[in-house]
């Protein structure tokens, strides 16, 4: 009994030992699903699961006015969800149990709120208006980024008026971004969507996977003398980026016999500029990133240097001035009306509430072909996580996994899947108003088929009203009792809808800084550190020691059997070659 009571109090002593240590680090230890505003989540989400869409919109002919923001150039209706007032009510509540207008505060502000690397988060300091001082450790980032943006206008002005002049004395006509993910995707994505801005003054071109097939491709029809490097890499040290970067060098020197041309044809953008000079690019040429801005947030710095030498500087501010008015909404707006926010808060309802385990993207704009690939990144990258902030693991669902695609090439795809799969995926639907290259006809086809697959998915069509209209169209009873049951649509999908009024370089600005803030939001509800990325170190960690092992002629005994048994193939195979 004694012994008892000791281990007992000695248990008792241990818990208050590791409270007062948690507390001492910061480390308020609240489950997420403690909060009352989780527990009523939890019942409403059952609750649901046995409602349709289809009753709450006829019992609410307002549903549309409750549940749409409209900003200048840009709506959001997100009524065809699996809510009411009452789930609302209870999502705004979350928000304010997990302190999200603290948090918005705290990033605004420069607080280091990426705790696992001690950084602060502050992409939206490179487009905001206000110059007023903005200091990290010491440092008013406000100059730096007003002295980076001016560097980069000059050497932007000077490449496109022909000023900036290769080895042989000729302007500069082609632009080659070499990069990877974060300093891939998303000026990649900016240059495709605003093409018809560009003047085509410079073409550009982008080069992201180490596959030497993809560079030889571009490389292959442009003269060496008319050709501009831009190499993106935040350490300067990614293998996939300096891999690519290398054989640009050898392509360039094999043609100007003369390694000082390497001045003329190569600039960086890079938080490590030693490695930069000492792989032979000049300082001047080489462009400031910071620790305080991760990859996939980076295209609004000289990250996004090949979108400025395509569109041209003034249009680079206006991408910008979008995104900094998005910011702008984010940081005044109450929740109850905050376009982020609310994104961010149905995200969390139709995947950690109500089950859903994917989410679409599905532009109707051909302009935003490649969003679904950005948003894959910036989602996934930054909320893909089953560890808290503080260390701890997490039993709930956090982040779906994003995929999607051009909305009409989807329909005669993957569209089955959406409405009659036994999964239920939300769709996130962004369209124009207006094309930016109106051909008679096509924008009307295109939007009528925007408009009718939300409603599709909400409203679907049951047994009864698919008999009824076989019987109309005169088939046999035979045949009906046939096809029928294959004919029914459940409906009940969740969908937003986003309608901008046209793509350009200020909406497609506020669109990317409305994801962006959507996934900060998340993440502080998920109780997910968004801004590191750990996950992607330890594949890249095993890829360094693997290379080494494909060069040798040794395979390490550290390996499981299947994956030494598979660079034993390979290396077999490559000898018999």
């Amino acid at each position: 009994m004694l012994l008892n009571l000791k281990l007992t109090a000695l248990s008792f002593l241990n818990i208050v030992t590791q409270t007062l240590v948690n507390y001492a680090l910061g480390r308020v230890m609240s489950s997420r699903q403690s909060l009352n505003s989780w527990k009523k989540l939890e019942i409403l989400a059952e609750e649901k699961q046995s409602q349709h869409m289809n009753d709450l919109f006829a019992n609410d002919s307002q549903r549309f006015d409750k549940f749409s923001i409209e900003l200048p150039k840009l709506l959001l209706d997100y009524s065809k969800n699996l809510i009411d007032s009452d789930v609302m009510t209870a999502l705004f509540a979350l928000a304010d149990e997990c302190e999200v207008t603290q948090w918005r505060k705290k990033m605004f502000a420069g607080d280091k709120i990426n705790k696992t690397e001690d950084r602060a988060v502050l992409h939206t300091a490179l487009r905001r208006s206000d110059t007023t001082p903005l200091w990290v450790d010491g440092e008013n980032i406000s100059e730096s980024v007003a002295s980076q943006l001016t560097k980069m206008e000059d050497f932007v002005n000077r490449v496109r008026q022909g000023h900036w002049l290769g080895y042989s004395g000729k302007r500069i006509t082609d632009i080659v971004n070499i990069g990877v993910g974060g300093s891939n995707l998303g000026p990649q994505m900016v240059t495709e969507a605003l093409k018809h801005y560009s003047d085509n003054s410079v073409n550009v071109h982008y080069v992201s996977n180490v596959d030497g097939a993809q560079i030889v491709e571009i490389l292959r029809p442009l003269d060496p003398e008319k050709v501009l490097f831009i190499v993106s890499s935040k350490t300067f040290t990614t293998t996939e980026t300096m891999t690519n970067a290398k054989t640009a060098i050898n392509w360039l020197t094999a043609s100007s016999f003369d390694d000082k041309s390497v001045a003329k044809h190569f600039v960086a953008v890079t938080a490590n500029k030693e490695n930069a000079m000492s792989f032979g690019i000049e300082a001047d040429n080489i462009f400031d990133m910071w620790d305080w801005v991760g990859g996939r947030f980076s295209l609004w710095s000289a990250i996004g240097l090949a979108i400025a030498l395509d569109l041209g500087f003034d249009k680079f501010k206006d991408l910008l001035a979008g995104a900094n008015e998005m910011d702008q909404h984010f940081a005044d707006a109450p929740i109850e009306q905050n376009m982020p926010a609310i994104m961010a808060l149905l995200s969390v309802w139709n995947t950690t509430f109500l089950g859903a385990k994917s989410q679409a993207i599905l532009p109707y704009d051909q302009t935003l072909h490649m969003l679904a690939a950005y948003l894959q990144q910036a989602e996934m990258e930054s909320n893909g996580k089953s560890v808290s902030w503080d260390g701890d693991e997490i039993n709930y669902a956090t982040v779906p996994s994003i995929w999607g695609e051009l909305g009409i090439n989807g329909q005669h795809a993957f569209y089955q899947y959406l409405h009659q799969s036994n999964n239920v995926v939300p769709a996130d639907f962004i369209g124009s108003v207006e094309s930016v290259t109106p051909v008679k006809g096509h924008h009307e086809t295109l939007m009528s088929n925007f408009f009718a697959q939300t409603q599709a998915l909400m409203t679907g069509v049951n047994e009864d009203q698919v008999r009824t209209d076989l019987k109309a169209k005169g088939r046999t009873a035979e045949y009906i009792d046939k096809v029928a049951p294959h004919k029914v649509h459940k409906g009940n999908r969740p969908t937003n809808t986003l309608l901008l009024k046209r793509i350009d370089p200020k909406t497609l600005g506020s669109l990317i800084a409305l994801y962006e803030n959507k996934i900060f939001v998340q993440g502080i509800i998920l109780q997910i550190c968004s801004f590191d990325q750990w996950g992607v170190e330890l594949g890249k960690g095993l890829a360094a020691s693997i290379q080494e092992e494909l060069e040798s002629e040794n395979v390490s005994s550290s390996h499981d059997c299947s994956t030494a048994r598979l660079i034993a193939y390979y290396k077999k195979a490559t000898m018999k070659s």
